[in-house]
């Protein structure tokens, strides 16, 4: 996420980060080079510029030149800037209406029908609540079989009347529905053309003419960029939305859409897509994504990543096998299981301070764990249980049935051995290393 503006960025701020002697004029060329930074990231000019003159303007006005440390006071100034630009305060949905009506609208291909079962799974799992999705989309019958598809994965019933063309009755019907059924929150997914056109802001302009949206947001894919910016900009004219949703922001993204949008169309993004899996959706919190922007990392992300994953009674169970040296195989896989409901791996490194950087050339994909899944279940019950029966036959067999070698399942076997000593650290008071070590990462 944002990793050649994260690299460009600390480049432009590395001259300013140490303790040289720091002019007016090396901070003017800093401030150029994170302009053009945000120009390689398809950010506006006039966005760009108008965004470096704030920062040299607050910078000479705090006296950053006469500061003891004035590169960590221009990294301050230039993420409190980058958390404004991106729309400062973090901005909640509403669903406190019974239904709540959430209107998705964007162009064809942005991911709009699989973030709505995405802030269905949200909405249920995070919220309490009981949502209704309504497919809207009269002329791509696959958009409504898709409809489906992502609700059976999330659990949420689906209203589609495939015989009616008309998109504004469908939504009216699947609203009915929901009352009927006791649902909630009800998302009407609409849509989308490969560009903007008369027709399709026509029908979106009925429909939420129609039904009066308590939410209409706009769904739009990070890749794009500039042109992202430029539609959203389109969308709003017509349907004067209340927030944004960026989608695909795992993948190699410039970055340019998520720092301009809200200084274009003055509306707030509220969520961002961060993968493929239905559970990959995050609140878009601005100074969170500023740190992250310039390798400060996540921590409070990650750590409520983990709290919702935490399962209290399995650690408890854990704890227990630590005390008694009895931590296994089957222990581990669980451990890593719960890892991997975290969301992606190459995400979740971007989270810890400092890690970003040293990742940007490691290629790490959600089958991370796959080779260590697979020589885990090729060990017997037993072994998994007794680490130590582990012998150099038995490895060699482990190896042979989980289709690779010894040196990767040695190299396990060392992971694993690591884990349990640290397990053991926290255990007898370690804990407060741990956490002071943390303090001290990088940032």
């Amino acid at each position: 996420m944002f990793n050649s503006l994260s690299e460009k960025l600390d480049k432009a701020l590395h001259v300013l980060k140490g303790h040289g002697r720091i002019s007016e004029i090396n901070v003017a060329e800093t401030l150029k080079e994170v302009r053009r930074a945000l120009l390689d990231a398809d950010v506006n000019y006039k966005i760009a510029k108008e965004f470096t003159n704030r920062v040299k303007e607050k910078a000479l006005g705090q006296n950053v030149l006469t500061t003891l440390q004035p590169g960590q006071l221009m990294v301050k100034i230039v993420k409190d800037e980058l958390t404004a630009l991106m729309g400062g305060d973090v901005e909640a949905i509403n669903v406190s209406a019974t239904p709540s009506v959430i209107l998705m609208s964007g162009l064809q291909g942005s991911g709009k029908t699989t973030f709505s079962g995405k802030l269905a799974n949200y909405l249920k799992t995070k919220k309490t609540k009981k949502p209704l999705l309504v497919a809207c989309d009269v002329y791509r019958p696959a958009a409504i079989d898709q409809l489906h598809i992502v609700g059976d994965q999330v659990g949420v019933e689906v209203y589609s009347d495939r015989g009616n063309t008309d998109p504004v009755a469908i939504a009216k019907a699947g609203i009915a529905e929901a009352k009927a059924k006791g649902c909630n929150v009800v998302i009407i997914d609409t849509a989308g053309r490969l560009a903007v056109d008369e027709a399709m802001m026509t029908e979106i302009a009925n429909i939420h003419k129609a039904i009066q949206p308590q939410e209409t947001l706009f769904v739009v894919d990070a890749m794009t960029g500039q042109d992202a910016v430029n539609t959203a900009k389109a969308f709003n004219d017509i349907l004067n939305f209340d927030g944004v949703i960026l989608t695909k922001l795992d993948g190699d993204t410039r970055g340019g859409a998520a720092i301009s949008i809200k200084s274009v169309v003055n509306k707030p993004i509220k969520f961002i897509g961060t993968g493929e899996k239905m559970e990959a959706i995050d609140v878009f919190y601005p100074a969170r994504m500023a740190e992250r922007i310039l390798g400060m990392g996540d921590v409070v992300s990650l750590v409520e990543r983990a709290q919702e994953q935490f399962d209290e009674q399995e650690a408890r169970k854990i704890q227990k096998k630590i005390a008694k040296n009895q931590f296994g195989f089957d222990d581990f896989l669980s451990q890593i299981q719960q890892v991997k409901k975290m969301g992606n791996m190459k995400d979740l490194m971007g989270m810890i301070p400092g890690a970003g950087k040293m990742m940007k050339e490691v290629d790490v994909d959600d089958d991370a764990f796959k080779h260590i899944e697979a020589i885990i279940h090729s060990m017997t019950p037993e072994e998994r249980s007794k680490p130590t029966l582990l012998n150099a036959s038995r490895k060699k067999r482990i190896g042979a049935g989980s289709g690779t070698t010894i040196q990767q399942v040695n190299q396990l076997m060392k992971q694993f051995d690591q884990m349990s000593k640290m397990m053991k650290m926290m255990q007898g008071g370690g804990g407060q290393k741990m956490m002071q070590m943390m303090k001290n990462m990088p940032r």
